[in-house]
């Protein structure tokens, strides 16, 4: 043995080595078991998805509204639809009766302005009064929203019934039949400020949660395949096919 090197030192050294290999190789495995939970999270998302919620909305102004990218412009427009609720559920207004009410408001302003700014002012002349002028292209835009929605609307329906993808086919039925069930225990109006809410509130959750949302939902599919598969092997199986095959080929 070299001079200087004592038994005691070159076990330090011997121990030295090996904690080191071990602090690397728990550093490895931990980047390692990092990397594979976030390549899961990536592709373990709801129904396959891949990208982004604000791209699945549409990616443009509705998007950002219903993901409350601005707040006052999202607290805005959910206050309005309240409030129109509130008018035509609670206080029993008709469309026709508030139609009529906020044209007589909008008149009695006009007037009042017309009139008694002269009078206020007799030496000078009466101010003008801005009129609303409402462009053709606006109606022609609206008309042409609408069409579009209600296009891709059954364009998407029709796609799910023809594709043949099972999983979609069978969502989409009970999401129409548990529309149906809410639209006979309420009015049209009531259930379209529930899906108006709906879509207001649920993408802004999902999106903040989405993580936790993902894995309580694989897990109930989980164990809805678990119990089908039980169902499956222990009665589904047991029912004879034969007979009605051979009852088809004759």
């Amino acid at each position: 043995m070299p001079e200087g090197i004592t038994t005691e030192r070159l076990l330090n050294n011997i121990m030295e080595t090996l904690t080191e290999n071990v602090s690397k190789q728990k550093s490895v495995s931990f980047f390692e078991e990092e990397k594979s939970t976030s390549v899961n999270a990536q592709f373990n998302r709801l129904f396959g998805r891949q990208k982004p919620i604000h791209h699945l909305l549409g990616g443009g102004k509705s998007a950002d509204v219903l993901l409350w990218r601005n707040k006052k412009i999202s607290a805005g427009v959910l206050a309005g639809a309240t409030a129109i609720w509130v008018l035509f559920e609670w206080l029993h207004y008709c469309f026709l009766s508030l139609l009529c009410f906020s044209l007589v408001i909008g008149m009695t302003t006009q007037f009042v302005w017309a009139n008694g700014s002269g009078l206020l002012n007799s030496k000078r002349s009466p101010s003008k009064v801005p009129r609303l002028v409402l462009s053709d292209e606006l109606f022609v835009n609206i008309a042409k929203t609408i069409g579009a929605e209600v296009k891709q609307a059954l364009g998407f329906l029709q796609d799910v019934a023809c594709e043949g993808n099972i999983k979609q086919f069978l969502v989409v039925v009970l999401s129409l039949c548990a529309a149906a069930m809410i639209g006979s225990y309420c009015n049209f109006l009531t259930v379209l400020y529930i899906g108006f809410v709906a879509a207001h509130t649920l993408p802004v959750l999902y999106e903040k949660y989405e993580d936790e949302v993902d894995s309580f939902v694989y897990n109930i599919l989980g164990q809805l395949q678990h119990h089908y598969r039980k169902l499956d092997t222990g009665m589904l199986s047991k029912i004879p096919r034969g007979k009605f095959r051979g009852m088809k080929r004759e």
